[in-house]
């Protein structure tokens, strides 16, 4: 049985302006039905590769496939409007002089009228608009342009959608309910999709798979659960939420800390270390010995630290700790209402299973 060939194919792209590499060996698949998700900060690369994959931006090198055809290198180029590729942005861009149901149906050139306009009803029923289809885009709130916007994508039955922060001007109580019912809508139309994004909420929410982006690489790949459990370095760790660090030397493949002894196989002696948790992990204690079992070897050490300050955020509280040791500062979230008085005294254990350790990379601070 001959496999079926990734929806959209990219293979090293590479994109420079001014002698500044901007995208530096790309490569992706995504089958039909995936979401990826190319994450990463501003600046990185992201929305240049988009705009390369939807052909309005040329590679300097690299290929582009689409169900395993070619459809660009740097000779051959199919023509943007010829890639079957819908294309969301953040801003929308509906025509205001143009009706809803104009608007659906802008990228519909072939078929009898009649036909164009039960595709244009149909999809504005799917987002729940169609009450609205002789309306006009200013009489429409932002969450419903957006799903305007999502349905004029999805017209022509595009084999890919490509998403570029399309929900980052949403009110916040809006965008949750908009991402699901977008992508519940291209599942079902089975179109693969790309998105980009700077929020690993929003990546995590919507991926089956992440690509985390860096300075113009994709420095890992993977499901959610791995991105976020398996990180590939400290600003890996970093990007998805806070995280703490405590810096030690190796000595016969153990990192010594306030904490108890770190593993670190295969790192050769006198090698510094950042060890990297989350506050999530850091267990507390009132008392040393605790008034329950006795930390395990997984749990290590018990360290003294002094509260600093606490603040509810909602569904957690959020500690902060003075540690005793070199005055460094650490932090803990705990679920519910936590709010010890600044100055108490507490101990501190970390899971060894809950915690990274990499070796100390040129540029990381302490």
């Amino acid at each position: 049985m001959t496999p079926v060939p990734p929806r959209l194919e990219i293979k090293d792209l590479r994109r420079a302006y001014g002698g500044r590499t901007v995208v530096d060996g790309v490569s992706l698949s995504i089958m039909p039905g995936q979401v990826t998700c190319l994450l990463g900060p501003s600046g990185c690369g992201k929305s240049t590769t988009l705009r390369m994959i939807a052909g309005v931006e040329m590679q300097d090198s690299g290929t582009i496939h689409v169900d395993g055809k070619l459809i660009c290198d740097t000779i051959f180029r199919i023509p943007p409007e010829r890639r079957e590729i819908g294309l969301m942005f953040q801003d929308f861009a509906l025509f205001p002089h143009l009706s809803v149901a104009d608007n659906v149906g802008f990228g519909l050139k072939k078929g009898r009228k009649a036909e164009r306009r039960a595709r244009i009803e149909e999809l504005l029923d799917r987002v729940d608009l169609k009450r609205f289809i002789d309306g006009y885009p200013h009489q429409l709130s932002g969450g419903e342009q957006q799903r305007v916007a999502l349905a004029r994508a999805l017209a022509p039955r595009p084999r890919i959608m490509l998403m570029d922060e399309p929900f980052s001007g949403l009110d916040n109580r809006l965008r949750d309910g908009i991402r699901d019912e977008t992508l519940s809508i291209l599942k079902e139309e089975d179109t693969a999709v790309l998105l980009v994004t700077h929020e690993p909420d929003e990546a995590m929410r919507m991926a089956d798979e992440i690509a985390l982006m860096r300075d113009g690489k994709i420095v890992m790949q993977g499901a959610p659960y791995n991105v976020y459990t398996r990180p590939v370095d400290r600003a890996a760790v970093a990007f998805f939420s806070d995280a703490n660090v405590i810096r030690a030397q190796v000595s016969g493949a153990l990192a010594q800390t306030p904490f108890g002894r770190f593993l670190a196989p295969g790192v050769p002696d006198g090698t510094w270390v950042d060890i990297v948790f989350r506050p999530q992990h850091v267990r507390i204690d009132f008392d040393r010995a605790g008034k329950g079992p006795l930390p395990t070897a997984i749990d290590g050490t018990p360290a003294r630290a002094v509260v600093e300050r606490a603040r509810f955020m909602g569904s957690e509280s959020l500690v902060e700790f003075v540690m005793d040791h070199d005055g460094s500062r650490l932090k803990a979230t705990v679920p519910n209402v936590f709010m010890p008085q600044p100055g108490a005294v507490m101990w501190l254990t970390i899971p060894r299973d809950r915690c990274f350790v990499f070796p100390v990379k040129e540029g990381d601070h302490g």
